[in-house]
Formats: C-alpha cells, structure tokens, sequence
C-alpha cells in the first residue's frame, strides 16, 4: 500500500511539472498553476510519506530480542525544545527490585529571547498516572540551596511517555545560562531478566559537551550490561560492555561518561537481573 501511494505521488509529480510547463508554453496561467499545485501537492505527499516511514522505524526498536516500549512510544510523540542548549547532562538511575528513582541534571543557557521552563521527558514501560508520579525539581541557579521544591506541569497526554515542564524560578532571557534538577520515583518500572534503562534529551541542537550516566543497583548486581545507542534514523549499535565502577555488599554502580553526544540519540543500557528465586536458589548452592 505504501509504495503504491509512493508511486501514485510519484507520477502526480511527473504530470503535474508536464502540466507547468505546457501551460507556460502555450501561456495558460489555469493550466500552469494547476500543474504546480500538483507538483507541490505529490512532492509534500512524498515528504510526509518519508516521515511517517521514520517515525514507524523508530517506533519498533528491539535489542537482543527486546521491544524498547518506552523509547518507541516516546518517539512517535517526541517533541524538542528549541529555545535551550544543553552543555552538560548527568542522569542517576538507581535501581531496586521492581523500582527506579532518576535524577536528571542539566545546565546549559537561553538562546531564545526568553523561556519560562525546562523541559524533560519521563518515559516508563508501565503507565504511573502524572497525580501519583513522586516527582519534584530545584532552579538550582535561583536556588543553589534546594530549598524551593518545584513541581513540574505536565504537558500534553498522561502516557507511557509523559513531557514535563518544569517552571523556573526566574524567566531567562537570551544568553542567560540555567541549572536545573529533577528527581522522580517510578514505582514497579523494573522486571527481573533483560531489562533496560534509556537516556535520552529533548532538545533541538546538534550534540551535548558533556553526558553522564551512572546506574546504581541496590542489592543484586546484573549478570551482564550492555551499552547501545539508537540514532534519528532508528538503526542501533553496540558501544560497549560495562563493569562497574564501584561494587559493595550493598551496590554496585555503573559509570558511562560521553563526550560530544549527538543530542537526538538515545542511550540504552541493557542489563540482565536474576529474579529473587534464582538469586535464593544459587546462594543456597554456594552455602
């Protein structure tokens, strides 16, 4: 159906620059503008027609086997901020059990000539409705000591993917640079076996200096995680394998530092969890 429509427009477009230039030729405006009407009309149908086909690409990531719902829902919904630049991204995931808190840091200035909020993206595989998402900000620029907590608005549909717009404290004009801080509990987020946490930013700018993501897992450490980026076009890599950078009894914490991060890809660390009776199962052996 799809390369049937991609043809129907195709040759609409044909027929239509024919039709230009006989009316030109033969001076008739009627039939040179109907013809470039409909050169116009086939070239935006086959524009959108390239779109949608993206769109869908993105919409139906898996990675080893594994649907990334949160992200393809995020991605037919996406919407980028274009009045910010982000210089430097921190996220902190920490992991336990079925449960994830996030905490989002990002700074970076204005470069429109002035904005009232920042934006950020929640994007979960369970749908927690917006009234019972534990979720609060600071300005740290306005407020280095956290002592105005913020609750942020939510924006659009209440769904796997939620945009959030946190106000600040004080508008920014053009050049002012902003610092901002989320954190948000996403109760019963995270199953046992392959799981996955995805960064991603919504901003409209080319790359960020600087990102950092850390997971930390409470408990049970992953049998193995992985480090994938997916990129505008949908298309997935392998970056690495990851070891953690601290292990005790109690965590063990993961580091990812990137440098000149294309800033409308996404991240995706994949991880393995035994459950809770395997775990039981395997200490009992070794005791």
């Amino acid at each position: 159906m799809e390369s049937f429509k991609d043809s129907l427009a195709f040759w609409s477009g044909i027929l239509g620059t024919v039709l230009s230039i006989l009316g030109l030729g033969e001076s008739s405006r009627w039939l040179a503008a109907f013809g470039f009407l409909l050169a116009s009309g086939s070239i935006a149908a086959l524009l959108y027609a390239r779109a949608q086909r993206v769109r869908l690409k993105l919409a139906s990531v898996k990675i080893e086997g594994r649907s990334i719902d949160s992200l393809n829902v995020a991605s037919l919904e996406r919407r980028l901020n274009r009045s910010l630049v982000i210089q430097e991204a921190e996220q902190v995931a920490t992991i336990k059990g079925e449960d994830m808190v996030v905490t989002w840091s990002y700074s970076g200035y204005c470069r429109a000539s002035h904005e009232s909020v920042v934006e950020f993206s929640i994007d979960t595989d369970n749908h927690i409705p917006f009234n019972h998402l534990e979720c609060y900000a600071y300005d740290l620029r306005n407020d280095p000591h956290r002592r105005h907590r913020i609750r942020p608005v939510l924006l659009g549909s209440d769904g796997l993917s939620k945009k959030l717009a946190v106000p600040l404290l004080e508008r920014l004009s053009a050049r002012d640079p902003f610092s901002i801080v989320l954190t948000c509990r996403l109760p019963g987020s995270m199953k046992s076996g392959v799981e996955y946490y995805a960064s991603t930013a919504s901003v409209s700018q080319e790359r960020i200096r600087t990102c950092k993501v850390r997971l930390i897992f409470l408990g049970n450490r992953p049998e193995w995680l992985r480090v994938y980026e997916c990129g505008t076009s949908g298309v997935t890599k392998l970056l690495k394998d990851m070891r953690p950078s601290q292990e005790t009894s109690q965590f063990s914490e993961y580091l990812d530092i990137a440098a000149d991060v294309p800033a409308q890809s996404a991240r995706i660390y994949l991880f393995r969890r035994p459950d809770a009776v395997s775990h039981h199962r395997s200490v009992s052996r070794a005791a």
